[in-house]
């Protein structure tokens, strides 16, 4: 049976631009747009799909909270892949329109805040209205009879839907992109390349002096680089956080498997998201790396003198 994927839907959105750099083989068919991010979470957790993309964070607004909140909570899912896309708006309007007529836009949150100055300098009398994605902004517009004037939204999402380019390149920031995962069931792992990331969710044991740098001891005291670092309600009480973590490498590296078995001893609790490669190629993450204490064979053969000293053979 063709395997299928869900996507945060309808049909345009930069997450099916994702969907289709990690799969690009796989038929429209397959491709099953969803109402929501949860709306993903659940298909893949039911077993509706394969697997599922939904957009983690973006590099101007930070990360896409409905995501983070589904990785947090619910029965866990595993990423086992990413991709970052380019982000470019445009505002796109009926046939016929013109700037004129252009009296209440839509577009999704993250698109509103990338695209205000434009808004200012060019519609600053327009009211805006946010909805679950740009492709549904899009979408809108051109239904008979729809409230929005023009959508802000992917190029791709405009021309599906039939509507008019007024303007393009209209995001405050030419460089913008957002990094989108790849989401399935738990099973087994991608095989280590030698660039990659582990996420995971930590759960501090007590608010109390020194708990988070507890956690960050564990991956400095190995090596090991953090890329990104969050706080994040649990939700159960005011002031209880968790971290949502990522860190260079694979959970099969030795310094990765420490450092989260010594997450496991000081922290509450600790949810692993996955290991998979990152989407930057390596001669491009190369800079970034930091220089490590310790290699591999160092690792190893510190595990074969510990057993050692563990079955008194001290020398």
């Amino acid at each position: 049976m063709a395997k299928r994927y869900a996507y945060l839907g309808p049909e345009g959105t930069f997450t099916e631009a994702a969907l289709r750099a990690l799969h690009p083989d796989a038929p429209e068919e397959a491709r099953v747009p969803c109402e929501g991010v949860a709306a993903v979470f659940d298909a893949v957790r039911s077993g509706g799909v394969d697997g599922g993309v939904v957009p983690l964070e973006n590099s101007v607004e930070g990360s896409v909270t409905a995501t983070i909140a589904e990785l947090v909570n619910g029965d866990p899912l595993v990423i086992t892949g990413e991709t970052a896309v380019p982000v470019e708006f445009a505002l796109f309007v009926r046939p016929g329109s013109e700037q004129a007529d252009v009296k209440r836009v839509a577009t999704h949150p993250h698109a509103l805040a990338q695209c205000r100055r434009w808004l200012a300098g060019n519609l600053p009398d327009a009211e805006t209205h946010t909805v679950s994605s740009t492709a549904a902004a899009a979408r809108a517009v051109a239904e008979p009879g729809a409230p929005y004037d023009a959508a802000i939204c992917a190029v791709i999402a405009g021309e599906r839907y039939g509507l008019h380019a007024l303007a393009s390149g209209i995001g405050d920031r030419s460089d913008a992109a957002t990094r989108f995962i790849y989401l399935t069931r738990p099973g087994t792992l991608p095989e280590p390349t030698g660039a990659d990331l582990t996420s995971l969710v930590a759960f501090i044991a007590q608010d109390r002096p020194g708990a988070l740098g507890d956690v960050l001891d564990q991956f400095t005291v190995r090596g090991v680089n953090l890329t990104r670092l969050e706080s994040r309600p649990t939700g159960d009480a005011l002031g209880d956080y968790c971290f949502c973590i990522d860190a260079e490498g694979h959970v099969a590296d030795s310094r990765v498997g420490e450092a989260l078995m010594g997450l496991r001893r000081v922290c509450r609790d600790v949810r692993f998201l996955g290991s998979y490669p990152r989407s930057a190629r390596p001669t491009e993450l190369e800079p970034r790396l930091r220089p490590r204490p310790a290699t591999e064979a160092d690792f190893a053969e510190a595990e074969r003198w510990l057993a050692r000293v563990r079955a008194g053979q001290v020398d």
